[in-house]
């Protein structure tokens, strides 16, 4: 990425910066050890099918699918599937290529990764058994085996326990429970998710189509499944399609932002400017990069708006890109301000001395020597200017290399915080999560609090909900027990409250939700706990 994006995004860094994690970071800051290398750089190989049944072969790579996930959601950094095929394809590798050791170390190499997970499955009775070693790559040293092992049908949750594992490998201080890990796949149906891993792998496009669209059909919430159908849809160019696929994306899930430019795209091109406009600024409220602000201003344009203010926006933010100063050129002219619009149309001819177009509107637009400058909007010949150019790419590198920026920015404001300051943000963050059901997220930033502030109620708090979520009730008592030892919190009298009533100790349940009334009367979650304490009570009687 190029170093005016940078600048940019640090100078947008502070509005923005909750939109993105910062636990990485501040775990590393205040922890050291195993901790500092929280947000390094993993690489997950398709595991390898022992089992000598073809029709499982699916699973080598719903199992690296699974643990990137997982990893992501513990605060490393996993790489994409395409980043994989990226580098196969560097190396003249196919994409269904079994790596050796040696191989692997030389995609990780290329991939500029700092460990490789390596792993295998077979199959035991109507059980699988899932087993995976880590690999240092700085270091060439290998981990012992880890392994996790259950039902066939509960596959998913076999490499949710694998990844918990693996990640307490990685980093011993990690304290997020192995049942928030399990809850995470939970909601997914075994049958929609074997439907989005043959729709991802899958040679032909029909065929690739017809996985994806069975995998939402079972499964309607499935934000991966709708964002790799967008994609197939986008690449076929059926963008109604498309738009409405990326629309399903969930607004909180790690494809979020690219789902919400390529549907901008994809509106661009039904000629839905005014939806469009609206899709790249939803992007660029989070993460002003360039060819999102750029195809916000196309879009305000095409409805004959004003779009200078972004095009200007776009060029300080990259300022070698030739179409950007086209654009500005383009725009300025259109309201006015030709000598302005001549000087950016030179500095695009600059850096693409060959681009015909801006040539041959430099020469109608009256350059000097050239004759007089038309009217506004209108070159020589009386015809109306060239639109401004729709960019149609998302460089998935720069976003990522824009995200740890943005992350670097959140962790050092942090750092000048005082710890109880500190604390009140991440748990904030991860109230957020909370609300998303994203159990790992949210276990991550209430962990980090606790290693900032020990004594923070709020954050243990919300661990106790995390815990109660993902079925550890004793671990949630604990959590909620120690935030009430601290100061009455109404989020921990509630967790003490639903785990009393589903264990049947009816008058403990009603002292907890009284207790959360008496924090806050108004409360929807006591009220609602407080009536179904009444009607058991009521029917005890």
């Amino acid at each position: 990425m190029r170093i005016g994006v940078l600048a940019a995004l640090c100078a947008a860094a502070v509005l923005v910066t909750g939109a993105v994690g910062v636990g990485a970071q501040v775990d590393g800051a205040q922890s050291g050890g195993a901790a500092a290398d929280k947000g390094r750089i993993l690489l997950v190989l398709p595991f390898d099918n022992r089992t000598g049944q073809p029709g499982l072969e699916w699973m080598r790579e719903a199992a690296a699918e699974i643990l990137s996930s997982r990893f992501r959601s513990a605060g490393f950094a996993p790489m994409s599937r395409a980043d994989r095929m990226y580098a196969l394809d560097h190396l003249g590798l196919p994409q269904g290529f079994h790596p050796s050791r040696a191989s692997s170390l030389k995609l990780a190499e290329t991939l500029d990764a700092d460990s490789i997970i390596v792993g295998s499955y077979v199959t035991d009775g109507t059980g699988i058994v899932a087993e995976a070693r880590v690999v240092d790559v700085p270091r060439l040293r290998m981990s012992d085996a880890v392994q996790a092992r259950g039902e066939m049908r509960e596959m998913i949750q076999v490499f949710d326990s694998l990844a918990w594992k693996l990640t307490r490998l990685m980093d011993p201080n990690f304290k997020a429970p192995e049942e928030s890990f399990l809850a995470a796949g939970r909601g997914l149906q075994l049958s929609a998710f074997e439907q989005y891993i043959r729709g991802i792998t899958e040679p032909d496009q029909a065929e690739r189509l017809r996985h994806l669209n069975q995998a939402v059909t079972l499964s309607p919430e499935y934000s991966e499944a709708w964002m790799a159908l967008g994609r197939e849809e986008y690449k076929g160019q059926q963008y109604e399609q498309a738009a409405k696929a990326f629309a399903r994306v969930a607004p909180g899930s790690a494809d979020a932002l690219e789902a919400g430019f390529f549907r901008g795209l994809a509106l661009v091109f039904q000629g839905d400017y005014p939806q469009a406009e609206k899709s790249f600024a939803g992007v660029a409220q989070a993460l002003p990069l360039a060819v999102v602000v750029n195809d916000e201003g196309v879009a305000a344009s095409r409805q004959g708006h004003d779009g200078t203010a972004l095009f200007r926006q776009a060029v300080a933010a990259d300022p070698d890109d030739a179409d950007y100063r086209f654009n500005l050129a383009v725009s300025l002219k259109r309201h006015g301000s030709t000598a302005e619009a001549l000087a950016e149309l030179g500095q695009c001819e600059r850096l693409r001395p060959n681009d015909s177009e801006a040539l041959a509107l430099d020469q109608a637009w009256g350059h000097p020597g050239a004759g007089a400058a038309p009217a506004s909007g209108m070159n020589v010949a009386g015809k109306p200017d060239p639109l401004e150019r729709i960019a149609r790419y998302f460089d998935a590198a720069a976003f990522r290399q824009a995200v740890a920026v943005m992350d670097q920015m959140a962790a050092a404001r942090l750092a000048a915080m005082k710890p109880e300051d500190q604390a009140a943000e991440m748990v904030a963050q991860g109230n957020g999560y909370l609300e998303r059901g994203l159990l790992n997220e949210a276990g991550r930033m209430y962990s980090t609090a606790l290693a900032v502030a020990p004594n923070y109620a709020a954050a243990h708090a919300g661990m106790a909900e995390v815990r109660e979520r993902g079925g550890d009730a004793e671990g949630a008592r604990r959590e909620a027990r120690a935030a009430l030892v601290i100061k009455p919190v109404l989020e921990a009298y509630l967790v003490l409250g639903r785990l009393d009533l589903a264990s049947g100790e009816l008058n403990r349940a009603n002292n907890e939700a009284s207790a959360a009334l008496s924090l806050d009367p108004k409360n929807h979650k006591a009220q609602e706990l407080e009536a179904e304490v009444q009607v058991r009570l009521a029917g005890k009687k």
